[in-house]
């Protein structure tokens, strides 16, 4: 049960990132309504891509991730996409996480006395948590679990005290046609799918606990998204001063958010328990995406993720994001932008096209089979290439 347990909170800390903090502010113009109708719809595409991806691993050997995926069902075009979808989606994660840990080791040393300098917060940071990532799953499991207890209880208690001050009229604003705006954050935020592979080395290839790790840890983050937009968006009006259409003018959404909560519900204790959340939000983010690269690049690069092959794994692993985050860290800031899309393409036009060519043209099979047949393929689909085609524009700036 604990195994589970822990399964499911990696799923939960690897979703839930600093990001559900601006969440509301990014889907508010398209109302609290059509955006919640939105973020079950996403949830959907992306737990059933997930369950896909469970179904193509299940085909091949334990240890085998995307690349070997890729590989046995599309052949050499896949495992290219795969490579660079991949690596430009979780490096610039990573990268992203080391400089956010940074900022907060810069800030907790700052409070006990120790001045520190931003490129030795960095080097700590990296090192104390890659040390986790390199003792393997099971390690990773036990520290997520801790911070994971820590970072649930300060969201609750978050929203706890902001929903005692709602609005209802207040959401009863809609704006149906801003809602595709949101789409790619929104997918984005479900993003957890490329630790499957890890999960089924975690359990062993038990298709049923992996199963019900995947439903029931996607469900979680859903749930609080739409209780964090309800909270937000019943709270904050859309307009003036310290109104939703402020914030998102700012740039600065995350820290906004957070000075309109003070102004509106005037209570210290929100700036504190969103400092320690983000925070957590960072280490439990970092843990999960640096365990989906180790394996990732095990299994792609066809290294034994043991002994020297597991130091070499780990150098992979930090060493480009660390480079650049310390000496250039624009670099992957540029490459998150496009974060959305390579999210779309890996994680759901990717396993459908895995799925149907290794199904009905290869007839592979093995333990687990997703339910729907062909009438469920064709609409993910259709809803996967609405997806890519939808991020594809929002690059272009035609959305």
């Amino acid at each position: 049960m604990g195994k589970l347990i822990g399964g499911i909170l990696l799923i939960v800390g690897t979703s839930i990132g600093a990001g559900i903090l601006a969440l509301p502010v990014t889907t508010s113009e398209a109302g609290f309504i059509s955006s919640s109708i939105l973020l079950f719809l996403c949830w959907v595409l992306m737990t059933f891509s997930a369950l896909l991806i469970l179904e193509v691993n299940l085909w091949l050997p334990e240890n085998s991730h995307m690349i070997s995926m890729a590989k046995k069902t599309l052949g050499l075009p896949g495992q290219i996409v795969a490579w660079l979808t991949y690596l430009g989606l979780l490096y610039a994660l990573l990268a992203v996480y080391m400089s956010g840990g940074t900022d907060v080791l810069n800030s907790l040393l700052g409070l006990v006395g120790i001045p520190t300098q931003n490129w030795f917060d960095t080097l700590l940071f990296t090192v104390v948590l890659g040390s986790v990532v390199y003792l393997g799953t099971r390690t990773i499991d036990y520290v997520n679990r801790g911070l994971m207890f820590v970072k649930l209880g300060s969201f609750l208690i978050l929203l706890l005290l902001i929903l005692q001050h709602l609005k209802w009229p207040l959401l009863a604003y809609n704006h149906v046609s801003k809602l595709w705006a949101s789409t790619m954050v929104m997918i984005t935020s479900f993003g957890f799918a490329t630790i499957v592979p890890s999960l089924r080395i975690y359990f062993h290839g038990n298709a049923k606990k992996l199963r019900l790790v995947i439903l029931l840890g996607s469900l979680i983050p859903l749930i609080c998204y739409i209780l964090w937009d309800l909270a937000i968006l019943g709270t904050i009006p859309m307009k003036g001063q310290n109104g939703i259409l402020a914030i998102l003018a700012s740039g600065h959404t995350t820290s906004e958010l957070m000075h309109s909560l003070q102004v509106v519900i005037n209570s210290a204790a929100i700036s504190h328990l969103s400092k320690l959340f983000t925070s957590i939000c960072v280490a439990t983010s970092f843990l999960g995406v640096a365990l989906c690269l180790t394996d990732f690049l095990a299994d792609g690069l066809n290294i034994a993720p043991k002994g020297l092959g597991r130091l070499k794994v780990i150098f992979l692993t930090f060493m480009p994001p660390l480079l650049i985050v310390l000496f250039y860290p624009t670099a992957f800031l540029m490459a998150l932008n496009y974060a959305g899309t390579f999210t779309s393409i890996l994680l759901t036009l990717l396993p459908v096209l895995m799925v149907w060519r290794g199904r009905y043209y290869l007839n592979l099979s093995g333990s687990y089979r997703v339910a729907g047949g062909k009438p469920a393929m064709l609409l993910a689909l259709f809803a996967s290439l609405a997806v890519v085609i939808i991020g594809a524009l929002q690059e272009l700036h035609i959305f």
